[in-house]
């Protein structure tokens, strides 16, 4: 059945927060559109919980703004969870941002649930990636991350291969992956302190992708390019981390 990623959201938060004591939760990408009415508060209702929403740009749902793009502007070693839903497609380097994530989690439980594309249109100004489980897996490669569960909402199958001539439902238009990664408490600080310093210093200096004008489409593959319909990235040379297409 398909579900939402606010839906597989709330189902990683029911499987795996325990309720019996109090949860430092931090809300990656939680500034929420004009007229956006869901929020990653609405799931945590009822909880004894810390929250504290951070965003590239200030609004709605931001409790502290991100002043560099790849950095999280929260105490290292400190969150019981960490939450992104629908911001990895628009963060040109998300690797950046994945060892980030895994500094701010607590070693030895700390868990980060993460929900992301695997289909669907451009859709925002800076509009990079869809993900599979095999993409999930190389972040824990690479962020040293123990991967929990991955999932991936794929058209069903017709014989070997996934049919996409149904996606066009309205039901089943967006498809999502969704992954829980938890910190070790063996996690290797010192190699990865240096991973990710140079990482995030030169993510950091690029900023994201308005450096790189889109090349006009040949005439014989016009729909090569950026649709017409949607805009060229414009200032803040910053990934928008919001939640656009309101899953």
């Amino acid at each position: 059945m398909h579900r939402s990623a606010y839906e597989q959201m709330a189902l990683c938060i029911e499987e795996y927060m325990p309720t019996d004591r109090r949860q430092r939760v931090v809300d990656l990408g939680s500034r929420v559109s004009d007229g956006q009415k869901l929020t990653h508060q609405e799931l945590l209702k009822g909880r004894d919980i810390d929250y504290c929403g951070v965003d590239v740009w200030d609004g709605p749902n931001v409790d502290r703004v991100m002043a560099k793009p790849y950095r999280v502007p929260v105490k290292s070693n400190s969150a019981d969870f960490l939450l992104s839903g629908q911001a990895f497609e628009h963060i040109p380097f998300f690797w950046a941002s994945m060892l980030e994530i895994a500094r701010v989690l607590r070693p030895g439980g700390g868990t980060a649930f993460v929900t992301a594309p695997s289909r669907g249109h451009v859709h925002d100004q800076q509009d990079c990636w869809r993900y599979y489980p095999d993409g999930f897996r190389a972040l824990a490669a690479y962020t040293k991350l123990e991967l929990v569960e991955v999932y991936t909402d794929f058209p069903p199958m017709k014989g070997i291969w996934h049919s996409y001539k149904g996606i066009d439902a309205k039901s089943a238009y967006w498809g999502d992956t969704v992954g829980v990664f938890r910190k070790p408490k063996a996690y290797p600080r010192l190699t990865m302190t240096f991973v990710r310093a140079t990482t995030r210093w030169w993510a950091n200096r690029v900023g994201g992708v308005e450096g790189v004008p889109t090349p006009e489409p040949l005439a014989t593959r016009a729909q090569c390019g950026r649709p017409a319909a949607v805009p060229e990235p414009a200032a803040p040379t910053k990934p928008n981390t919001r939640a656009p297409h309101g899953q």
